[in-house]
C-alpha cells in the first residue's frame, strides 16, 4: 500500500488506508464478532496498512483494547491515532467530556493504559464542544507533546473556521501544529467540498475521511434489504432523502457494472482517486466489520476509473456551493476587475 506524509505540514507517514476500528468490540451491541477482529487488522496489515484510527468512546474502551492487544510486540509498525472529547470508559459525565485540560489529559492516560502504549501518534480532538476556548486546546495539545505523550496532533469534525484559528494560534506561539482535520466524506456526503477541504489544502493540512461509503448506501445493499447499520445500528446512515443522492447511488451502480466490481469498491476507488488529484494528502478511513468487508475495501486499492467515469461521478454528486462561493466564481465579477483569461484560474475550483 502507499504511504506518504499526511498533509503539508508535518512529517507523519500515514498509509493511503487508514483502518478505523469503531467495530472493533461489541459493548456498543453492534459489532466484529471476536474472532474476527484479529483477521481484518492480519488483513489489513498484511496488505501494508498501517494506519490505525480508534477513539476512547468507541465501543465503550472495546476497541482501544482490542488495538492494544493486537499491537503487542509489533508497536513500532503502525501509526496510531485516538480521539478524546464525548467520553469513554473513564466517564461520561460533565466532568470527563469537553475540550478542556481535564478530559484530555484523563482520556489520553486511559487511552495509553488501554492502547499499552507510552505514546499516541495522533490525538483527534473528537468533537468541538463549543466552550473550550481554542487557546487551551492548542496549549493543551502541546503540553501533551512536550510530555511525549502524543507526537501530532488534530481536530475532528470541527468548522473550518476554528481549525483555521487553532492552526494559527498554534503557529504564532510555536506550538505542536494542527497537522490535520478529520471529517465525513464520501460521493453521499460532500459538504466538506465548500470549506473543510479547500481549507486543509491551503493550509496543508491532512484530512481523515471517515464514512467512505456513507454508511452502506453507496454499496447499493439499502435497494434490496435494509440489513447493516441501517437496521441494527442506525448510527451514522444516509438514505435516499433527495434526488441528489438517489442519483449518485444510480451512477456509482452504473460504474459498478461498466467496469466489473461492486459498487462500494467504486465509492472507495473515486476517494483514491480525488486523493490523487489533491495537493494535500486525503486518506478514506475503512470501518469494516467483517473480514469479507474488508477484502472489499483492499480491492478498491486497485479499481482505476477513467476520467469520464471519476467526472461523471464527481459531478452528479456535488453539493451546492452557495453564498458567496456561487458570486465568486460567476461570471458577472469579470466586470469589476478585466480580463476574463486573467481571473479565470483564480474561480473557485471544483471536485
Amino acid at each position: 500500500m502507499r504511504h506518504f506524509t499526511f498533509g503539508r505540514n508535518n512529517g507523519l507517514r500515514v498509509s493511503a488506508l487508514a483502518l478505523g476500528a469503531g467495530m472493533f468490540g461489541t459493548r456498543w451491541g453492534y459489532g466484529a464478532a471476536p474472532e474476527d477482529v484479529p483477521r481484518i487488522f492480519a488483513t489489513f496489515a498484511d496488505a501494508g496498512g498501517t494506519f490505525i484510527d480508534t477513539a476512547a468512546s468507541y465501543q465503550g474502551g472495546e476497541a482501544e483494547e482490542n488495538v492494544g492487544r493486537l499491537l503487542d510486540g509489533r508497536r513500532d509498525n503502525f501509526t496510531v491515532a485516538t480521539k478524546f472529547a464525548i467520553g469513554g470508559p473513564d466517564g461520561s459525565g460533565v466532568l470527563q467530556t469537553g475540550n478542556s485540560r481535564r478530559p484530555m489529559f484523563r482520556s489520553v492516560e486511559g487511552s495509553l493504559r488501554r492502547l499499552g502504549t507510552d505514546y499516541i501518534d495522533l490525538l483527534w480532538v473528537h468533537f468541538p464542544d463549543f466552550v473550550t476556548p481554542l487557546d487551551e486546546i492548542v496549549r493543551g495539545l502541546d503540553d501533551l507533546a512536550r510530555a511525549g505523550k502524543i507526537l501530532y496532533a488534530g481536530l475532528s469534525n470541527f468548522p473550518s473556521w476554528m481549525t483555521a484559528r487553532a492552526a494559527t494560534l498554534a503557529e504564532l506561539r510555536g506550538a505542536i501544529p494542527i497537522s490535520g482535520v478529520q471529517l465525513e466524506y464520501s460521493l453521499a456526503e460532500r459538504s466538506a467540498d465548500r470549506e473543510n477541504l479547500p481549507m486543509a489544502e491551503s493550509l496543508g493540512l491532512g484530512a481523515a475521511l471517515w464514512s467512505p461509503l456513507g454508511g452502506g448506501l453507496l454499496s447499493g445493499k439499502y435497494r434490496s434489504g435494509s440489513k447493516g447499520r441501517l437496521t441494527d445500528w442506525k448510527r451514522l446512515v444516509h438514505t435516499e432523502d433527495e434526488p441528489t443522492k438517489a442519483a449518485t447511488v444510480d451512477a456509482v451502480l452504473a460504474v459498478a457494472d461498466e467496469i466489473g466490481v461492486p459498487a462500494a469498491q467504486v465509492a472507495v476507488a473515486w476517494l483514491l482517486e480525488r486523493a490523487a488529484r489533491s495537493t494535500t494528502a486525503l486518506v478514506p478511513v475503512i470501518g469494516p466489520r467483517t473480514v469479507e468487508q474488508t477484502d472489499s475495501y483492499l480491492a478498491a486499492l486497485d479499481v482505476r476509473l477513467d476520467d469520464k467515469q471519476y467526472l461523471r461521478l464527481d459531478q452528479i454528486s456535488r453539493v451546492p456551493m452557495g453564498a458567496p462561493f456561487d458570486q465568486l466564481a460567476s461570471e458577472a465579477l469579470i466586470p469589476l476587475g478585466g480580463d476574463a483569461a486573467v481571473l479565470a484560474p483564480a474561480r473557485i475550483p471544483r471536485g
